[in-house]
């Protein structure tokens, strides 16, 4: 295996199978964020969600997916332009590896991509010596999905941050306050349906058990966005706050258990989850604008 990426799975316990794929797919990530950071991607976008807040916040979950927004709304803007680029980097860590654009079947302002290649020959170069490729089915593919928002909501604040491995790089991100606006947002309006996003509820602990302040402006934008207020409504931390509640009350705790325990080292974390524990932490919550 490379060097390189032998350093970056150093920094992993890895006490089981799981551990071991999702080690593989977290350095795969980063080493997508660092290609990125080599072209002029992060000119014209910030990076945002789970997998950011992991990164460079230390988040203690697993987040699947690398999603980012562009800084400006722009109709032009073509993800598939970087993929050439990005692919040769991934490929030149010993990854066979391909990154392709994701068809859409509806118009979205949303742009995606997959990095992705054969699950077992991927397991099989991080752990040559190791029987975790012989559990996988020999057709599993391994993907690390990104997506671009190229019609963002607006008063998002941003900032620069830094990591080490594979090699130095420099990374656009929303700062704390705006990625919290984007989570309480999720919280409000993501169409759980039959499954709820327990990883949604885990992430918004985090924030509120560090302190961070959600960006106001930028979450009535994405409220506006999403049809949950009207345009030129605004709604105050109390307001926010009165909502949540509401969608605390409404949630079935068990089902949420269930969704976040793959992504989780620590299950007793989620043992004080209920409708109580979520609104008595919400009135915590402050404002920045």
């Amino acid at each position: 295996m490379n060097n390189i990426l032998a350093s970056m799975l150093s920094r992993y316990e890895l006490r089981s199978d799981y551990d071991r794929k999702n080690a593989m797919k977290e350095i795969i990530q980063e080493i997508v964020l660092c290609s990125l950071s080599r072209t002029d991607f992060f000119k014209h976008a910030a990076f945002y969600g789970g997998t950011a807040l992991r990164i460079f916040y230390g988040l203690d979950r697993f987040s699947e997916d690398l999603d980012f927004s562009l800084a400006e709304p722009d109709s032009a803007f073509d993800l598939s332009s970087y993929l050439p680029a990005l692919e040769n980097e991934v490929r030149s860590y010993g990854l066979n590896l391909k990154a392709e654009v994701k068809t859409k079947t509806k118009d979205s302002f949303v742009q995606s991509a997959f990095v992705k290649g054969n699950t077992r020959e991927q397991l099989l170069y991080f752990y040559p010596e190791d029987s975790v490729a012989s559990l996988v089915p020999g057709n599993e593919t391994v993907k690390i999905k990104f997506e671009v928002d190229t019609n963002p909501p607006p008063f998002a604040g941003y900032e620069k941050q830094y990591r080490l491995l594979p090699i130095p790089y420099e990374v656009r991100l929303y700062d704390a306050p705006s990625l919290f606006a984007g989570k309480i947002h999720a919280v409000l309006c993501r169409g759980w349906k039959n499954r709820i996003k327990g990883r949604d509820l885990y992430d918004f602990v985090f924030y509120v058990s560090r302190n961070i302040s959600v960006k106001l402006a930028h979450l009535n934008a994405r409220l506006a966005d999403s049809g949950f207020i009207s345009d030129g409504s605004f709604m105050t931390i109390d307001n926010i706050k009165e909502a949540l509640c509401e969608r605390f009350a409404s949630i079935d705790y068990p089902n949420a258990k269930q969704d976040v325990l793959p992504f989780i080292k620590n299950p007793a974390s989620l043992d004080v989850w209920s409708a109580d524990f979520f609104e008595k932490i919400t009135q915590n919550i402050t404002a920045v604008q």
